[in-house]
């Protein structure tokens, strides 16, 4: 596993709390960067809902809605990537600040275009100009906690608190989202998304403290570990893409199938509980999903795991196949909140591991970019699962939303199982940086 950097000097040397999580957060500079985070990332629990909403109201078409948030999401994974890329060589404030102009003025517009009645392909400018511009913060703040400890186990239980945080803009997202567009405005909830969400960003870039020092990447300073060298030497190596790693593009297609179940979820949970006359709910099911995912996701990260990622992550996409599975067969909201809560269970220590197979899987200097590669591989797979499940739903109802979940969940866990035991022969990287 690699070593992550050394930790900043204002943590407190050798002290270990009883509870793993306050240890970490007493690092210097923890709790603003970990908090604005959270606020930055708010929109991609969010855009993708709210969009649909705003869409499917305002033009009457969940297939429409979902072609539209897919947009949005496919610009953003393949941009994203290569924004990362930049931001390992130039800084995360530097890059990430004019394209959050970028993205204000893509939402915003986006919103503008939809009250106005504007054609499809309209929207769909605005949508891809709203998410290439996004970039990863969920990426960036790993960055981060990579950059601020120095011990494996700490970094464990650092990813795993940033994976709880995600579930909980999951669950406060899709509820706030799924309320201001049914009972405020159809354009509520981007709205929010766009001005809340955008603060959070800027709050997190003028932290300059923690950000990870810019232009230096590893090289080969022994046969085992890793130096580095400042940019202007590093431009004469070669740079090879984080996903060109071995290991890296069969981890990323996993993800993609992970997504596919999410993204049909959602657009399937907002049909089903308007089919029930109960469209607000959705958002309120939707947030069973992400606290069952939330309260695992603390538990795991409380613990320090020996068993191999690669078994831990083939497990957890097993166990989420079989929980999304039941959805197909529900036929009330209250069960399928149940039955949500109880699938979320798998899914934090899931994505977890996933972000600590990447971190063995690459080199140091291309850590931002590896993580930014599977998260923008789920959302492939989550603007992929919306535009189907808009699809199946326009022709029959939601239930045929649920069994493109169905698929997705299946077609993940049996790309873990034949794929991913493979990586526990591959020598992680370790180095000292």
């Amino acid at each position: 596993m690699t070593q992550p950097a050394p930790e900043n000097p204002g943590a407190a040397p050798g002290a270990r709390k009883r509870n793993p999580y306050l240890d970490v957060l007493q690092v210097r500079g923890a709790v603003p960067f970990s908090t604005a985070g959270v606020i930055a990332r708010l929109p991609m629990s969010m855009v993708g809902i709210s969009t649909v909403l705003m869409v499917q109201t305002l033009y009457g078409s969940y297939a429409m809605a979902g072609r539209v948030a897919a947009v949005l999401v496919v610009a953003q994974a393949i941009v994203s990537p290569q924004i990362a890329r930049v931001v390992d060589r130039r800084g995360q404030a530097k890059v990430m600040t004019p394209l959050l102009v970028a993205t204000t003025i893509g939402l915003l517009g986006l919103v503008a275009a939809a009250l106005a009645g504007a054609p499809e392909w309209v929207l769909w400018v605005l949508a891809a100009v709203g998410g290439a511009s996004q970039g990863s913060y969920g990426s960036l703040v790993r960055a981060r906690w990579s950059h601020s400890l120095d011990d494996a186990k700490r970094l464990h239980t650092a990813y795993s608190l940033e994976a709880a945080l995600d579930e909980l803009v999951f669950i406060v997202g899709p509820v706030v989202a799924t309320t201001l567009a049914t009972t405020v405005a159809p354009a509520g909830g981007l709205l929010v998304a766009a001005i809340v969400g955008g603060g959070g960003a800027a709050w997190f870039l003028t932290q300059r403290a923690t950000e990870p020092p810019a232009g230096r990447v590893a090289v080969p300073v022994d046969g085992e570990h890793l130096g580095t060298v400042a940019h202007p030497d590093a431009v004469r190596l070669e740079h090879r893409s984080a996903i060109r790693m071995p290991g890296m593009p069969v981890l990323a297609v996993v993800f993609v199938a992970m997504g596919v179940m999410f993204g049909s979820s959602d657009v399937a949970t907002v049909a089903f509980a308007e089919e029930q006359g109960i469209k607000g709910m959705a958002g309120l099911v939707l947030a069973c999903f992400a606290l069952g995912s939330m309260i695992s996701g603390l538990a795991y990260g409380a613990r320090h795991w020996v068993s191999p990622l690669s078994t831990r992550f083939t497990i957890g996409a097993c166990a989420i196949a079989v929980g999304v599975s039941m959805f197909f067969l529900v036929h009330h909201i209250a069960v399928l909140a149940v039955v949500m809560f109880l699938t979320g269970f798998a899914i934090a220590p899931t994505l977890v591991n996933g972000n600590a197979l990447v971190q063995a899987l690459v080199a140091p200097h291309q850590l931002t970019e590896g993580l930014t590669w599977v998260g923008t591989s789920l959302g492939v797979g989550v603007s992929l699962g919306s535009w189907l499940a808009g699809v199946a739903i326009d022709a029959v109802d939601s239930h045929a939303g649920f069994l493109v979940t169905m698929s997705g969940g299946w077609l993940c866990a049996v790309l873990a199982v034949v794929a991913l035991p493979g990586m526990r022969r591959r020598k992680p990287y370790t180095a000292t940086v």
